[in-house]
């Protein structure tokens, strides 16, 4: 009997045999329109576009870490960081790449031989007629071991596509993993900005009410002694309620705020939190086309449009095996025997070893254009699929320029509102002090109180607007900037 080394030697001949037949059946090439260059109609991506901002969110197992109890002032950077660490939506899309990467994995598995065997026990009885020649059954029955070794030579490059296109999905998922890292960025920023205004707003209220508690304390005086009518009073003390149904309203709004930002980081609505901060501005000296520039190698989403093409190549790849035969080599062994370890036991008894070496091809030649049609299927997903990385593009290109145009009209509206703060409030105190003097009216001082309070409002809108804006854009850029203050 061969040896099990001879047994290989002959499977891997034969094994090298049937590639090459195999290889005359391979078309020389694939359909240049699918295989060109997916980046061809846009710049080059960096591979920066792929990597996460953040470590893993999953240090034991698969069991996400739990945020810690809040400790200190959270500024803003603190906040982003804190956030991409323990929001649970972060973790749901990190746990998506991690599936992707050992999908990618067990489609790799499927390119190497398979291993099987088996073990099994059966016990017969056989009753013939005694004029026939009879053949008696073991007594103890047969027991049987198998082995076998197989390996996918050629199936039309359907299990190489598989793998591949599995790659490309887990290549395609860290960098929507960075995206989300990116937006969720983007939203810390923008909450932690409408807060920080929520606050600037309230204390420009309560101004306002300390400004028009004490017109009213004086309008009353005046009109205690005969100086001014009720009309002036009544008028006081409508704006007075005005101006502090206004304020419960920022109030609100401000609690309101910081509940959501309780939320970005991982901590309930209900949970005390302090955040610290101000509305402090910084020039953003970049031009347009630098901008764009660096967005168009940045920006994951791209990156995840570009890989959405080559996986629709790869599944015009799948679709497209079916035209071809499929062939696996195999070899196996069986030992029977009349005991467990395959040994002569009893009457009637027998011991064999057999073994086999082949290989075995299979082909559809004809199914009423099935596989046909279904590569025409495919081929038009990969023309959606570039046309739709062509539409990022335009509209990565379009977020940067919006936000850039947003960012210059915000720092222009600053310096405006800056200069009206200035002016209103010396207008106020003209007035008041004029209606104090007898040479004023109150409706004077009650007008510019609400001017010096709307240019307040404005003034914060305005560096609202610009921090907003900057953090749009950096997220449109595809960086990460977790500190705008």
């Amino acid at each position: 009997m061969q040896t099990l080394k001879e047994y290989f030697s002959i499977y891997h001949r034969l094994c090298s045999a049937a590639l090459a037949v195999l290889a005359l059946l391979v078309p020389g090439q694939a359909l240049a329109e699918d295989f060109a260059d997916p980046d061809s109609f846009g710049p080059a991506l960096s591979s920066k576009a792929a990597q996460p901002i953040a470590p893993s969110r999953f240090v034991q197992g698969k069991k996400a870490q739990v945020p810690p109890a809040p400790a200190g002032s959270f500024t803003m950077g603190r906040a982003v960081r804190h956030a991409l660490d323990f929001n649970p939506s972060l973790g749901a899309v990190e746990a998506q790449s991690k599936a992707s990467r050992e999908g990618s994995k067990a489609a790799l598995g499927e390119l190497f031989p398979g291993f099987r065997t088996g073990y099994s026990y059966g016990y017969a009885r056989q009753t013939r007629d005694p004029s026939m020649a009879a053949s008696r059954q073991p007594s103890r029955g047969t027991y049987t071991w198998s082995v076998e070794v197989s390996q996918i030579l050629f199936d039309g490059f359907n299990t190489l596509g598989t793998y591949q296109k599995q790659t490309l999905q887990a290549e395609s998922d860290r960098a929507a993993l960075r995206q989300s890292e990116l937006e969720m960025t983007g939203s810390v920023q923008q909450a932690f900005i409408s807060y920080l205004c929520t606050l600037e707003n309230v204390r420009s209220q309560k101004e306002s009410v300390a400004r028009l508690q004490d017109q009213l304390a004086i309008t009353a005086a005046f009109h205690e002694v005969g100086l001014r009518p009720r009309l002036d009073v009544l008028q006081a003390q409508v704006e007075l309620g005005d101006a502090q149904r206004e304020l419960i309203s920022q109030e609100n709004t401000r609690d309101t705020t910081r509940a959501e930002l309780n939320t970005y980081l991982g901590y309930a609505s209900t949970d005390t939190v302090s955040y610290e901060g101000a509305l402090v501005t910084r020039p953003f000296d970049r031009t347009l086309d630098q901008c764009l520039e660096v967005a168009y190698k940045l920006r994951p989403d791209l990156y995840v449009g570009y890989k959405a093409v080559e996986m629709a190549i790869k599944d015009r790849l799948i679709a497209r095996s079916g035209f071809y035969p499929q062939v696996e080599a195999y070899y196996n062994i069986t030992s029977t025997g009349n005991t467990p370890d395959m040994r002569r036991s009893g009457s009637n008894s027998s011991r064999s070893t057999t073994w086999e070496v082949g290989a075995t091809l299979s082909w559809e030649v004809f199914h009423w254009g099935t596989t046909y049609f279904s590569d025409q299927q495919a081929g038009w997903l990969v023309a959606k699929a570039r046309s739709q990385a062509r539409n990022l593009l335009l509209n990565a290109g379009f977020e940067v320029k919006e936000s850039f145009l947003a960012l210059r009209e915000a720092n222009k509206r600053i310096d405006v509102a800056r200069q009206n703060v200035a002016h209103a409030r010396e207008a106020y105190e003209a007035a008041l002090a004029q209606y104090r003097e007898q040479v004023g009216t109150n409706f004077d001082v009650l007008d510019a109180s609400s001017n010096l309070l709307s240019a307040q409002v404005e003034l914060t809108t305005a560096r609202g607007d610009y921090l907003t804006a900057l953090s749009r854009l950096y997220v449109a850029l595809g960086e990460f900037h977790p500190d705008l203050l």
